[in-house]
């Protein structure tokens, strides 16, 4: 006994509504890629004039950090100077004072930060000021803590 399979010929048309769901995944793409390019501009910019080329360019100035710390040590860039009870800081007024000259020299400026822990004597923040004035250093500002005042 041998069956056949009968198929009946079925006229296979073009499909219209997956070629539409196509044409809009990909209309959908572009619209939200277009959002994302980015435009290129032209700048522009002018270069100053050299003007006269003899002329001295000024140095940035040198940064220094004094710390003082609340049992009195005095670091300065993180370097620990003369000891906690030492009123006069002849260590930290010497290089700082090296410090100074060397700034007038090169013509650059000196700008001194005092970071004091906030629980650090008064009297040991005039110290460090009292060496500062020896040394002729007069930019300084103040911190305490992590705090700018």
């Amino acid at each position: 006994m041998k069956h056949h399979i009968h198929s009946d010929d079925i006229a296979i048309g073009f499909q219209i509504a997956p070629m539409i769901d196509v044409v809009f995944v990909i209309m959908l793409f572009f619209m939200v890629m277009t959002g994302s390019v980015k435009v290129e501009r032209e700048l522009r910019t002018r270069l100053p004039n050299p003007g006269n080329p003899e002329q001295a360019v000024p140095f940035p100035a040198e940064e220094i950090t004094i710390g003082i710390l609340e049992d009195g040590t005095v670091t300065m860039n993180e370097e620990v100077f003369d000891t906690p009870k030492d009123k006069a800081l002849p260590s930290l007024t010497k290089n700082l004072r090296r410090a100074s000259e060397s700034s007038a020299r090169q013509q650059q400026k000196v700008l001194v930060t005092i970071q004091a822990e906030e629980q650090a004597s008064y009297e040991r923040v005039i110290d460090v000021l009292n060496s500062l004035h020896k040394a002729g250093i007069q930019n300084v500002t103040f911190t305490v803590g992590n705090n700018p005042l």
